[in-house]
């Protein structure tokens, strides 16, 4: 806890022919860090043609996927499926080799690829058929206006005949263009429809080429007359039945591709899930080095894999393997990757750690005082006991059905329960429920504070906790620059501030007892003389510095007003639905009191929609405080997170043919 797992640098190098079972052995363990070995005297490690090979099913499994997913039927979702989500069951593969596995592969491929291809194929075409009609009656419904039968508007030896539609401003200078550049040698027939014009030009064969051009300059919409003898409402009873016969057929094949989804989408997923991962694999080898019989990778693991991961490599590579385990150098410390490392409730936390940067190596980890102090924040802004029981019972559903993935909702869950209880303590100090909705209903509410009568007492209070909590961040930094040999910054920019938080603390206990006074006076004075001593390495702009960032401070501090501003918006929202729910309360409609009724639902729908509302700004203002106000005073975030090596199995499980048992 505070400080980041301990770690350690692992160098490896073995015959080439474990290469394939020790990557895969590493990529199940999810142990290490594989980084790009130096090479000097080797080359560097290619994928082999069955790497390459995995990558390319890995693409043309995704397309696969993509047809049957459209095609599938969905079973569950809504709400329970998201609060609940079903474990999903992993199948079994063993593990032979690259080369094996791209036999299975391909294998499976040869056997359901064509049936899919072919499916998505005549879905394709019956699509494009029922497009193609569809297009073809919108023409005969435009042709119909005209009552000319449609095989007069084709072409014949000696003429040509354009029909299209022109614009209505465009219509008239098209037929003067015509009439300039071929006189009267054309026919035309003309409807007038909205803002458009619907036309049919018949030229003589010789004069098309002439007229052409004329007809693209002005922007003929030419279309293309449907197959078939007869009027166009004719043709348009036959083109429905046409539709009708094709929609059958649609309706067939999409049966079709929904019983293939059903015999092979979840067969599919797991092929692909186990091409996807030799990609991973074989996107690593670049970083590996290798000779005509040996490869060598390097790369970083926590201490406590160490005995565990070594054992299993020994096995693998029946001993004939050199490993170098060593604690990394000061010249290191960037290099080293950062695995954060907290008890268990307090690892949800490390989520909003994430969010901003992980700490460096020589840092500290600010997630354990983040998880109390977040959780705090997030309860003062929202200040109310049922907003804290509703916020509370949603994540406890919520982290007993993600209990099994352990996902990003689990996570985000678990630091909504931890905040909930905080916000139902507040909310008991406060007096609120609901806001003031049990003082509306005639009830006695013991409270140590009113938020709306005692708004600047609260604002007071706020500022004490931005003090003290600024307070903390630069005690950190002090300690952090202590330990790293950086005293003098230690001094001036950590303690001046330190000095000038204690001696703001003392000024105000001076108000009371006067025996304070004197040493607030020293303190702030020693303080400040340190920040400007931190300011003076700015040169010129030192001045200029020195107001900018003590008023800096000054605002940092004031922020933490927000504490107050949101228990207050959180008390006034509550209070503006109960007082709408009193007005509306006696209202009847003869003798039927529709008031209740309609109190009853405004109540429930305003206090979640208040819920909701204030929740969501309680966790992005908590989560400023911090990443703002605190991190600023000590924590830079910008550490290197740990990225192992490591398998993504959701619906696979891989089994190594070895004596050798995976731990999860």
């Amino acid at each position: 806890m505070f400080k980041p797992e301990e770690m350690a640098k692992i160098e490896l190098i073995s015959l080439g022919r474990y290469k394939d079972n020790l990557l895969t052995y590493l990529h199940e363990k999810g142990a290490i860090e594989i980084r790009e070995v130096d090479v000097k005297f080797t080359q560097k490690d290619v994928p082999n043609e069955f790497y390459r090979k995995a990558t390319s099913y890995s693409i043309s499994i995704s397309r696969l996927i993509d047809f049957l997913k459209t095609h599938k039927k969905e079973k569950g979702g809504g709400i329970k499926e998201f609060i609940f989500p079903p474990e999903k069951e992993k199948k079994v593969y063993k593990y032979r080799g690259i080369e094996q596995l791209i036999k299975d592969v391909e294998a499976f491929l040869e056997k359901v690829e064509p049936e899919i291809k072919a499916v998505e194929g005549k879905l394709n075409a019956v699509q494009t058929g029922i497009e193609r009609i569809k297009t073809d009656i919108a023409i005969l419904e435009l042709l119909s206006a005209l009552n000319i039968e449609v095989e007069y508007l084709k072409p014949t030896d000696m003429l040509e005949i354009v029909v299209g539609l022109v614009e209505r401003d465009k219509y008239k200078p098209l037929m003067k263009d015509l009439r300039e550049t071929i006189g009267n040698r054309f026919v035309d027939i003309s409807k007038e429809l909205k803002d458009k014009y619907l036309v049919v030009f018949v030229f003589l064969r010789e004069d098309y080429e002439k007229a052409n051009p004329v007809l693209a300059k002005h922007s003929l919409e030419r279309l293309e007359i449907p197959e078939g003898e007869g009027t166009p409402k004719d043709l348009i009873t036959k083109y429905n039945e046409k539709l009708k016969e094709k929609e059958g057929e649609l309706k067939k094949a999409k049966k079709e591709a929904e019983w293939l989804s059903e015999q092979y989408y979840e067969e599919i997923l797991f092929y692909h899930e186990l091409m996807e991962n030799e990609r991973d694999k074989a996107a690593i080898l670049n970083n590996l080095a290798r000779t005509n019989m040996t490869f060598a990778l390097t790369g970083w693991i926590p201490k406590r894999n160490i005995s565990d991961v070594i054992e299993g490599i020994k096995r693998i590579t029946e001993g004939k393997v050199y490993l170098n385990i060593k604690d990394p150098t000061p010249e290191e410390l960037d290099e080293i990757p950062i695995k954060l490392k907290n008890p268990k409730f307090i690892e949800p936390f490390e989520m909003l750690t994430e969010m901003f940067g992980v700490p460096k190596y020589n840092e500290f980890d600010p997630t354990p005082i983040m998880a109390f102090t977040y959780s705090f924040f997030f309860g003062f802004m929202l200040t109310d006991f049922m907003y804290g029981l509703i916020i509370g019972i949603v994540a406890a559903l919520l982290i007993k059905g993600h209990k099994h993935l352990r996902d990003g909702t689990w996570r985000f869950a678990n630091i909504l329960l931890f905040s909930s209880f905080f916000t139902m303590s507040l909310g008991i100090m406060f007096g609120s429920y609901f806001g003031n909705a049990l003082d509306l209903a005639g009830f006695h509410v013991p409270r140590l504070l009113d938020t709306m009568r005692e708004a600047l007492t609260v604002l007071e209070i706020a500022l004490a906790i931005g003090l003290i909590h600024m307070f903390i961040g630069y005690t950190l930094g002090f300690i952090v620059k202590l330990k790293n040999g950086e005293i003098k910054d230690a001094l001036v920019e950590q303690l001046s501030w330190m000095f000038i938080i204690i001696a703001v603390i003392l000024f105000v206990i001076s108000e009371r007892y006067s025996g304070f006074l004197t040493p607030a006076e020293g303190l702030f004075v020693v303080g400040f003389i340190l920040f400007v001593l931190s300011e003076l390495k700015n040169g010129g702009l030192a001045a200029l510095l020195i107001i900018s960032d003590f008023f800096g401070f000054v605002g940092n501090w004031l922020s933490y007003a927000r504490l107050m501003a949101l228990a207050l918006a959180t008390s006034g929202i509550a209070m503006v639905v109960n007082i709408l729910v009193q007005m509306i309360w006696g209202v009847k409609i003869g003798a039927v009191p529709i008031g209740i009724a309609v109190g009853i639902v405004l109540f429930i729908g305003g206090q979640f929609f208040s819920t909701a509302i204030n929740a969501l700004g309680a966790f992005v203002h908590s989560l400023r405080l911090h990443y703002v106000e605190f991190f600023g005073t000590f924590y830079s975030g910008e550490g290197r997170k740990f990225e192992p090596f490591r398998a993504k199995r959701e619906v696979s499980k891989l089994e190594l043919n070895l004596d050798l048992k995976l731990k999860a």
